[in-house]
């Protein structure tokens, strides 16, 4: 399939067929990428999308401990003088 690139006011643009946005599944943002010369256009991933995925695997690997134990980063002066 080929595609014309028009003007679109002060820019330039691509009107991208219906049959191939949803076969694409494009709705909303996109992200635009070059690869080799070529245009690569796809679904924005959303921000924070597989922090649940790595956050399991995370504590599955015990790796989701406090770096500072409460008994290493406190001192003298703020068990005993520190005052609200």
């Amino acid at each position: 399939m080929k595609a014309r690139v028009v003007r679109i006011g002060n820019s330039q643009g691509l009107r991208i067929p219906k049959a191939v946005i949803e076969q694409c599944n494009l709705h909303g943002a996109v992200d635009l990428i070059v690869q080799q010369g070529q245009l690569v256009i796809r679904s924005a991933a959303k921000s924070r999308a597989s922090w649940d995925q790595a956050f399991e695997e995370m504590h599955r690997q015990g790796d989701d401990q406090l770096l500072d134990s409460e008994a290493s980063s406190t001192s003298e002066w703020d068990r005993e003088d520190w005052k609200w």
